[in-house]
């Protein structure tokens, strides 16, 4: 039951990649900032991070629907701080992920369940938290943070 994905890159100009997801979907430009290159579309870590932020929702949404629940939208934010490592390397040390819910807290039945549950259904997050230790947040439409 394994999926094979892929994806073509080619060099358009200098850092600058033009990304190829398949028939039917859009290509999207990326490229390094400066001085590298001209930060004219987003970088290899603006992509993993919109992957990770992306999946995390896309499961939360996932879980929510599986209790009939309606999260009145979301918006996630993630962040990434870049360190280099002991042979002095610019790598991902660290993903904070804040997801915020549309709907209080208080209006979504089995809350408890979906939380114990969403992050597990991300591929994603799960693959990249291997190497990469990634912390996440959900607040509800007030801002609290649900636990």
């Amino acid at each position: 039951m394994a999926e094979t994905l892929s994806v073509t890159i080619t060099q358009q100009k200098n850092y600058q990649f033009l990304v190829d997801f398949g028939e039917g979907m859009p290509s999207l430009l990326a490229d390094e900032p400066a001085p590298l290159g001209q930060g004219e579309g987003p970088a290899p870590t603006h992509m993993l991070l919109a992957a990770v932020a992306n999946c995390l929702s896309a499961s939360l949404l996932f879980s929510l629907q599986k209790f009939k629940q309606d999260a009145g939208g979301m918006t996630a934010r993630a962040t990434c701080t870049i360190d280099r490592n002991e042979s002095k390397r610019l790598r991902i040390t660290h993903i904070d992920v804040a997801i915020q819910l549309g709907k209080d807290g208080a209006e979504l039945a089995h809350l408890d369940r979906v939380l114990a549950q969403f992050e597990e259904f991300c591929t994603v997050t799960q693959s990249v938290r291997a190497g990469i230790p990634v912390s996440i947040s959900v607040t509800d439409g007030k801002g609290l943070r649900l636990e």
